[in-house]
């Protein structure tokens, strides 16, 4: 049996970016695994950290980070993964960054999460001996995401590495560049058809963000699919940078 190691840097970006992917290879008998980097519960959340919980709707003595990691399982189990693992390493508002235009702008020198996420992902291709890993391109810059990919490229085996195109991000800004640190290689599409719906019911799961991120599930639901279609030129795809991925995947769409 085959394994594939599903890298995210949130508890959504997978599902939002390559949950159609990840399904295609459970159909096809791949053992999938989806890890999150950063699910770190933090109770009472202060400061910015805060905010971003209020500003979905939760109240301040909830939980954030245990609501959305029950929401990952609901996700996963539409999927089909095998396994689900949450690396408890804290978000971007816990390690010093302040507001929501510091998310995309340059790393925190005092942000020293890439070494001790560069250790986890290591001791998850030790313990997984993945035969494909997917992380994310960096889209919308992200300092999670960038944080993640500079985490993967020290640790994960460049050869069997795929990146995915972040989601949202990609919707909002569908030719931004990917981070200057991956490989670079053609965008190759995979067909995702037979499992869009699917990757939809898993990102509806996803019901403390569908609203802040699509405006809502129904929306979620229009938009994941009109980008499927236009990624795949009229077939539902979606899109990775890299040569990993296996080719019956790709079989019947253009890169």
């Amino acid at each position: 049996m085959k394994t594939a190691l599903f890298l995210s840097p949130h508890l959504d970006d997978v599902v939002f970016s390559c949950g159609g992917l990840a399904a295609c290879l459970a159909d096809a008998g791949w053992r999938t695994v989806l890890a999150t980097a950063f699910t770190r519960s933090v109770v009472p959340a202060t400061g910015f950290a805060l905010a971003c919980q209020l500003d979905k709707g939760l109240p301040p003595e909830v939980d954030y980070m245990a609501l959305r990691r029950a929401e990952d399982l609901a996700a996963a189990e539409h999927l089909g993964f095998d396994e689900v693992l949450w690396l408890d390493l804290p978000e971007a508002p816990h390690r010093g960054y302040g507001s929501a235009p510091e998310l995309f702008a340059a790393l925190r020198e005092d942000d020293a999460i890439v070494e001790p996420l560069a250790a986890c992902f290591t001791h998850l291709v030790e313990k997984c001996a993945p035969d494909l890993v997917l992380a994310p391109q960096g889209l919308g810059g992200h300092v999670d995401h960038r944080q993640v990919i500079a985490a993967v490229l020290r640790a994960a085996p460049l050869p069997r590495t795929a990146f995915y195109r972040d989601t949202p991000y990609a919707i909002r800004a569908p030719d931004a560049p990917p981070d200057p640190g991956i490989p670079r290689s053609d965008q190759i599409a995979v067909p995702i058809a037979a499992s869009l719906d699917r990757k939809i019911a898993a990102a509806q799961a996803y019901a403390s963000q569908v609203g802040f991120q699509f405006n809502g599930p129904a929306n979620a639901a229009a938009s994941l699919r009109a980008f499927a279609v236009a990624e795949g030129r009229g077939r539902p795809a979606e899109r990775f940078a890299g040569m990993a991925l296996p080719a019956y995947l790709t079989h019947g769409i253009a890169a």
